[in-house]
């Protein structure tokens, strides 16, 4: 009978070792919703990141060539000559 009873103790000992408080359960739960996403915010920037890496920059390229385009003007200033008269508006 003494087997018997200290498997009892022993069971009721596990039981209240067991036994889980209703607020760790709900910070147990928080954790596991943050630890997720964060994984899914990682693994987006780690996404992110590479499609930067690995997208080739076309603007690069055509840098020099835009400017010298439009380095000419197409009149000069000093080409344009102001009129002698302001153009006359008739009365009415």
């Amino acid at each position: 009978m003494k087997n018997f009873d200290d498997l009892i103790n022993a069971a009721k000992i596990q039981e209240l070792i067991k036994r889980e408080d209703p607020q760790q359960k709900a910070t147990r739960r928080i954790v596991w919703v943050l630890a997720i996403v964060g994984a899914i915010t990682a693994i987006a920037a780690i996404a992110y990141a590479v499609y930067c890496y690995l997208t080739p920059d076309y603007l690069d390229d055509f840098d020099d060539d835009f400017d010298d385009d439009f380095d000419d003007d197409f009149f000069d200033e000093e080409d344009v000559k102001p009129s002698a008269k302001p153009s006359a508006v008739p009365e009415a």
